[in-house]
């Protein structure tokens, strides 16, 4: 697919900030055709440094909270200034997932990219941990990375180059993803599908000269990407 909003921010300076495959393009792809309301308060779960959450509020309109536990609230406070973007429009939040500092049905969106599989693989996480801060009716999007067929019993050689057993069981396929939102009570499933991404995302992570890109480039040229993919997930609250 083409990538108009996200190319926007194509520049070195941006992209030396992603930290994984390109999250814009993700969640560019994630929200075409979306139902979340102009003008909608919503909360960007896992926004690491803030990309996600800059491209939310310029590209759509939302106010954004920027929920993460890894990043500084206050060195993300200075990114959105110099994007042009005001403490009403986003706001950074140190939060961790699993106890998020909200109201009850705070948010009329939550949305989240590339990082759901690291806290929501508990069949509890979205009942408990997450719904209760959505209103009624709201849609939660995520973006997140897999594979196109479980094969945790026979991990293949080449991911283990870049990873282990252990960060592999980060990710899983659409089976799985589809049985475990569908353990929710309270969570209607819109869609669990692949994404279309996968190759060009990776493509600018792996262009990266940190080391984690580096790290990963590793897997990816023996040929690890053929066992990968993105799942997008939207769920609405019932």
């Amino acid at each position: 697919m083409k990538y108009p909003l996200s190319e926007k921010y194509n520049t070195p300076e941006l992209m030396g900030k992603i930290m994984g495959p390109n999250p814009m393009k993700l969640e560019e792809e994630l929200l075409t055709g979306h139902q979340i309301p102009a003008g909608s308060v919503v909360c960007d779960l896992g926004s690491g440094q803030g990309l996600t959450s800059v491209f939310l509020a310029k590209e759509y309109g939302f106010t954004v909270y920027a929920a993460d536990l890894w990043s500084d609230p206050e060195e993300n406070r200075r990114f959105f200034r110099e994007m042009g973007l005001s403490e009403a429009e986003i706001i950074p939040v140190k939060a961790d997932a699993t106890a998020l500092p909200f109201e009850t049905e705070f948010f009329d969106s939550i949305v989240s990219t590339d990082s759901y599989n690291y806290f929501g693989r508990n069949p509890d996480f979205l009942d408990r941990k997450l719904l209760p801060f959505l209103k009624k009716g709201g849609y939660v999007y995520i973006a997140i990375p897999g594979m196109k067929h479980d094969c945790h019993k026979h991990l293949p050689p080449e991911l283990l180059l870049s990873w282990t057993p252990e960060q592999m069981d980060y990710m899983h396929d659409v089976a799985y993803w589809r049985d475990m939102v569908s353990r929710s009570g309270d969570a209607e499933i819109i869609e669990v599908s692949q994404m279309e991404s996968n190759e060009e995302v990776w493509a600018d992570w792996l262009r990266q000269e940190n080391a984690y890109a580096i790290g990963d480039r590793k897997a990816m040229e023996a040929g690890g990407g053929k066992y990968l993919n993105f799942i997008k997930i939207v769920l609405r609250k019932k």
